[in-house]
C-alpha cells in the first residue's frame, strides 16, 4: 500500500557547526483543521493527565473539549503529572472527545505527582530516540496491536543523551538537558531560522543523515520548527564540526526510497489513518493522513 505523498523539492541547506537543516517545500492539495497540541493545552481546551489516580506508564488520558481536532507530534514531550512523557506516535485526537494516548516515559526517577496535569514542554526528542521509538512501536503494532514502546530502552537511551551531554539529572529526565543547553538552543536557532513557506525539514548531522519531518502545510512546520531542532541540538552538542557539505542528493534519495516503501496500514488511534514502514538498512517511516491527505509524516534513518 502507498502513502500519498506529495511532490517535495529540497531547499539549500542551513549551517551551523555539525548540524545541517533542508528545508522541503510541498505542493499542499488540501488542508486538515487542526489545533497542535501545545497551543490548545495553552489555551486550556484540551487537558492531558494521568489515566487514573495511581496513573499508568504508557498512557495518558487527553479530553478534548473543543470542537476542532487536535494535532499529538511523536517525540513531542510532556512534562508534570507524575512523570514526563513523549508521545509514541502522532495522533489527531477528534473534538469533544476523551482519548487515550501511548506514550513513553522520559523521567525515570519520578513517580509522584508535581501537578495535576501535563503542560508542553517545548521541547522535541533527539533523532536517534524517536528512531528507536518507532522500531519498537512497530514491533508492537505487529505483535499484539498495541503502540507500546520498549520502556528500557528509553530510559537507557534518555540516560545515555544525559551522559553525553554531561547533564546531571536526580530524576534522569530528559527536561534536564534541555534546560541545561538552553543557551546553546536558542544559539542554535537564531543560525537556523524557519524558511518560508517550507513544510517540512530533513537533517543531517556531521555526515550522517539523520531524516525528515513532512507536514500538510507550512504554518505547521513553521509553529514546530525550533521545537524539532531542540532534540537534534542535543545530538550535535557531542558531534566534532566537519569541513564535508551535505548534499541535496542525499536527502532526494532518503524521500525517494521512503515514498516507494511497502507501506502497512494499522487502525489509527483517534482521526484519520496511521501507516508504517521498516526499510533493511534499519531506516523507520511513519505517517498520519485524513481523507489521504498527509498530515505528519516522518523516516529517521538507522545509526
Amino acid at each position: 500500500m502507498a502513502v500519498a505523498f506529495p511532490q517535495i523539492r529540497v531547499g539549500e541547506p542551513l549551517r551551523y557547526k555539525a548540524l545541517f537543516v533542508f528545508p522541503l517545500f510541498a505542493e499542499v492539495k488540501g488542508s486538515v483543521e487542526y489545533a497542535l497540541a501545545d497551543e490548545a493545552i495553552r489555551d486550556q481546551v484540551v487537558t492531558v493527565q494521568e489515566v487514573s489516580e495511581s496513573g499508568s506508564v504508557p498512557e495518558l488520558l487527553v479530553e478534548n473539549k473543543g470542537d476542532l481536532r487536535v494535532l499529538f507530534i511523536e517525540g513531542e514531550e510532556l512534562v508534570g503529572a507524575k512523570q514526563n512523557r513523549i508521545l509514541n506516535t502522532s495522533i489527531l485526537v477528534a473534538g469533544k472527545s476523551k482519548t487515550k494516548i501511548p506514550v513513553s516515559c522520559v523521567e525515570q526517577g519520578r513517580w509522584r505527582y508535581k501537578s495535576p496535569h501535563f503542560t508542553s514542554s517545548g521541547s522535541h526528542s533527539p533523532s536517534g530516540l524517536r528512531r528507536a521509538l518507532k522500531a519498537s512501536v512497530t514491533r508492537s503494532l505487529k505483535d499484539d496491536g498495541s503502540r507500546r514502546s520498549d520502556q528500557a530502552e528509553v530510559w537507557g537511551m534518555v540516560a545515555s543523551t544525559n551522559y553525553d551531554c554531561g547533564v546531571a539529572s536526580p530524576t534522569s529526565a530528559m527536561s534536564d538537558a534541555f534546560d541545561t543547553y538552553k543557551d546553546q538552543l536558542a544559539e542554535f536557532r537564531e543560525h537556523l531560522k524557519y524558511v518560508d513557506g517550507a513544510s517540512g525539514l530533513a537533517v543531517v548531522i556531521g555526515k550522517r543523515v539523520v531524516g525528515c519531518d513532512l507536514f500538510d502545510k507550512p504554518s505547521t512546520c513553521r509553529k514546530v520548527w525550533d521545537r524539532l531542532l531542540s532534540g537534534l541540538v542535543l545530538e550535535t552538542v557531542a558531534t566534532k564540526e566537519t569541513t564535508d557539505a551535505a548534499e541535496v542528493g542525499d536527502i532526494d534519495r532518503l524521500i525517494e526510497t521512503t515514498r516507494a516503501a511497502q507501506w502497512q496500514e494499522t487502525a489509527p488511534i483517534g482521526e484519520g489513518e496511521e501507516y508504517r514502514a521498516e526499510f533493511a538498512n534499519g531506516d523507520q517511516a511513519s505517517a498520519l493522513t485524513y481523507h489521504d491527505s498527509l498530515v505528519h509524516g516522518s523516516v529517521l534513518a538507522g545509526m
